[in-house]
C-alpha cells in the first residue's frame, strides 16, 4: 500500500492504526508510571526530568523503590508490556506470503534465530494489556492518594 505522502511500501491502514494506537497507549502508561513513582517517592529521590529521560526498561529501579512497596502487580504488568513494546519498536518490515507489509523481529542467534511476526492479534493484545495497566495505575493512584476536598 502506498500513500500520497510516501512512495515506500506500507502495511495496510488498519495495521498502521493499531501501531499508532499501540505507541500512544504505551506512551500514556509510561507517563502514568512516572506520575505514580513521583506520588509514592517518600524520600523525594526522583524528579520528573530524571525519570522522563530514562528508557522505559530503566524505570524498574524507581518502580521497585516506590510502587512495588505497595503493589508488585503493576511492576509485573509494566515489565511485560515493555518487553512487548521492545518487539514492536525494534522490528523490521517484511513482505508476508500474501504480499502485505507487516513488522517482524527475530530471536537472537543463541535463542534459535526464529522470526516473530508482529500480527494484528499481537498489537491488540498489547493494547489490551496497556488498558489493564492503566486501570491498575488509576486504582493504585486512587487508593494511595484520595482527592482532597
Amino acid at each position: 500500500m502506498y500513500e500520497p505522502y510516501t512512495r515506500q511500501a506500507l502495511p495496510e491502514r488498519y495495521y498502521r492504526e493499531l501501531l499508532g494506537t499501540a505507541l500512544c497507549v504505551f506512551n500514556a502508561n509510561n507517563a502514568f508510571i512516572i506520575e505514580n513513582i513521583l506520588r509514592n517517592d517518600e524520600k523525594k529521590a526522583y524528579t520528573w526530568f530524571e525519570l522522563i529521560d530514562k528508557e522505559s526498561g530503566k524505570l524498574k529501579g524507581p518502580i521497585r523503590d516506590t510502587i512495588s512497596q505497595k503493589s508488585d502487580d503493576i511492576a509485573l504488568k509494566f515489565d511485560s508490556i515493555v518487553e512487548m513494546r521492545n518487539r514492536i519498536i525494534h522490528s523490521f518490515q517484511i513482505t508476508s506470503e500474501d504480499g502485505t507489509q507487516m513488522l517482524a523481529t527475530k530471536t537472537k542467534i543463541n535463542e534459535g534465530n526464529i522470526q516473530f511476526r508482529i500480527t494484528e492479534d499481537y498489537l491488540n493484545t498489547f493494547i489490551k494489556a496497556n488498558e489493564d495497566l492503566a486501570i491498575a495505575l488509576d486504582t493504585f493512584r486512587g487508593e494511595n492518594f484520595p482527592l482532597c476536598l
